[in-house]
């Protein structure tokens, strides 16, 4: 007889939450409970529950309407408007704690209940501070500075021992995924600016600053890390990296992206993205029209994204440090899967042109 677990995706609408949909919904063995405020766009049919993670007592409803979870997968996040004010603020970090929670004390007393898989991020390693050694390794001790992850992370230690539950943590470096609105989407900000720029008849220039050598994350070798750490019993109370398990240099990658988008490529030509391109609105319901895209606006597409492109790409910057995340303790684990990141960038694009969000 074949067991039948059953996860809670929370925050399924996100970058790795609609990957994770995706790949449990067509897993055997697996059922899938979806929680966001709006329900997935793809992967096969859920259940699915719209909740208020904010709020205590919708959260103790979402639950008590669900059968019994076996696992959880955490990819909610709440990001204040400006990114790295937010990364700073007190407010976010005890939203950010109140939201898992509410999430933890609803599952938590369920006998059935095993494991909790939850997203950090490089902003552990200080990545967003400044320079950061090379390779960042998951046992390095806690870097002193402030950032939600800690109090999380403690809660988690602290609610789950001798509870007869387990959780582990996944840092995964930069998401590549199709969400939409998300505040750290770097596809959809690149396949928009993109398509702007063809249609203004212009070149594929890179708009950003320095240049340095990092790393990307697939957001679906995200969910199939949650699920190697769901399957093993030595996972529990570990944290590990996710990366593609190659290095890029995003100037290295505008060729290949402009041949995607049969568009010439050019040089330099820094751009405040955040700026500028909320501007160019009325070019994007162009382009709609024009194309037979869905109608949504570019805010609904790119949602915050566009500052994560100005720090990605290093606007303003001329001179930017190296990140890369070590990807050995996950291998070592007995986890091997790995991306090509030039592939997987052309992948979320072409999904996204699939999807008609993109112009092709």
């Amino acid at each position: 007889m074949t067991t039948t677990n059953r996860i809670a995706i929370v925050g399924a609408t996100g970058l790795v939450g609609a990957a994770a949909t995706e790949h449990f919904s067509g897993s055997p063995g697996w059922e899938v409970l979806t929680l966001s405020r709006r329900p997935p766009r793809r992967g096969k049919p859920v259940h699915h529950i719209s909740v208020d993670l904010t709020d205590s007592d919708t959260c103790k409803a979402a639950f008590a309407e669900a059968p019994a979870v076996t696992h959880v997968l955490y990819a909610a996040l709440y990001e204040q408007e400006d990114l790295l004010e937010g990364w700073k603020s007190m407010s976010q970090a005890g939203i950010n704690l109140t939201m898992l929670q509410n999430v933890v004390e609803n599952v938590a007393e369920n006998p059935k209940f095993k494991h909790l898989a939850i997203l950090q991020g490089g902003k552990a390693y200080g990545s967003h501070l400044g320079r950061v050694p090379v390779p960042a390794k998951e046992r390095w001790p806690r870097m002193d500075h402030h950032i939600f992850y800690w109090q999380q992370e403690d809660y988690l230690k602290s609610r789950s021992a001798d509870a007869g539950w387990s959780y582990s943590i996944l840092r995964p470096q930069l998401i590549l995924g199709d969400a939409l609105a998300s505040p750290i989407n770097i596809i959809a900000a690149l396949g928009v600016y993109a398509s702007v720029m063809r249609e203004l008849g212009r070149p594929l220039s890179f708009p950003g600053g320095g240049q340095y050598v990092t790393a990307c994350a697939d957001s679906r070798l995200i969910a199939r890390a949650a699920e190697f750490c769901f399957a093993h019993e030595k996972a529990a109370g570990e944290t590990y990296n996710v990366v593609n398990g190659d290095a890029v240099n995003w100037r290295d990658l505008w060729p290949s992206i402009a041949a995607h988008f049969n568009m010439p490529v050019a040089g330099d030509e820094p751009m405040k993205l955040s700026d500028e391109m909320p501007l160019l609105g009325e070019c994007w319901d162009a382009i709609v029209a024009k194309h037979g895209l869905q109608p949504l606006k570019m805010s609904d597409i790119v949602g915050s994204s566009w500052q994560t492109a100005d720090l990605t790409w290093g606007y303003g910057k001329e001179r930017l440090f190296d990140r890369l995340m070590s990807p050995i303790k996950l291998r070592q684990a007995g986890f091997a899967d790995c991306y090509d990141t030039e592939d997987a960038i052309l992948y979320w694009l072409t999904r996204m042109q699939d999807a008609k969000i993109l112009p092709r």
